[in-house]
């Protein structure tokens, strides 16, 4: 079954799914505004709550909300004893990854004063891209899926917030009216970048002519791999340049 937001991780109570979705899409969110500290302090949370969901996968038996266990790095280790039948990702390899993640917090200067350095885009794209592994591998054991199936999941998880856009009438609308139509069109698709239609991007954007708009910014960008335009299905999906460009020269 294919992997959808209804369907996520279904065997963990609500209340812990919340939570962990929370976490990771704070940890994202924070990132993209360049806001480092609060970016890597969720981090530490989600670590919280994946210890436990796989304490409570082990266990037979879930609690409602995550808690802090007292020593991180002793609960992680504890998961180890776990008799091997059960995944070694979620014995091992994740629980490891947890305690790396949760060292970033505490000891980077994030969590309290006193840490080797201040919070930076550095240690803050280590906890987003650790964050994603740990959250892909749950996916991928609890989904039975391949790696790459679970990981562009969590590319789609959630739209991104971008102010520069207003949602009018179900019709989303670019506020900026000095950037260029490609410009718009990426800003767009960062936002959501689980793909647009081509109807509904050309729509947003207010072009005068669709086939002009389809072959002078679409075909082009696509050709200069900022985006993927798909012209049997109609759909377009940035590209991590593409996304990059929105980055460093639209929203920075």
């Amino acid at each position: 079954m294919p992997i959808n937001s209804n369907n996520l991780l279904l065997a963990i109570p609500d209340s812990l799914r919340s939570e962990l979705i929370e976490s990771y899409t704070g940890i994202e969110k924070n990132f993209r505004e360049r806001r480092w500290e609060p970016s890597e302090l969720n981090g530490g949370k989600l670590c919280e709550v994946v210890y436990t969901i796989l304490k409570g996968y082990m266990d037979g038996r879930y609690p409602n909300n995550a808690s802090k266990p007292r020593n991180m790095v002793d609960a992680c280790r504890a998961l180890e004893q776990y008799p091997s039948s059960y995944p070694r990702s979620l014995r091992i390899q994740i629980p490891r990854m947890l305690t790396a993640l949760y060292e970033i917090r505490n000891n980077r200067g994030v969590g309290h004063v006193g840490g080797d350095v201040n919070p930076n885009k550095m240690d803050a794209t280590c906890v987003l891209q650790m964050s994603k592994w740990v959250l892909s591998e749950l996916i991928r054991v609890f989904h039975n899926v391949e790696t790459t199936e679970a990981s562009n999941f969590i590319d789609t998880l959630s739209e991104r917030e971008v102010s520069l856009i207003w949602q009018v009438n179900g019709v989303s609308r670019v506020l900026d009216v000095s950037l260029s139509m490609l410009q718009k069109t990426l800003l767009l698709l960062y936002q959501s970048p689980s793909g647009i239609s081509e109807s509904n991007l050309f729509n947003s954007v207010e072009h005068s002519n669709s086939s002009t708009y389809r072959r002078e910014v679409l075909k082009k960008a696509h050709k200069a791999k900022l985006l993927e335009y798909d012209p049997l299905s109609r759909i377009v999906t940035i590209s991590p340049i593409g996304s990059q460009k929105v980055e460093n020269e639209i929203l920075k």
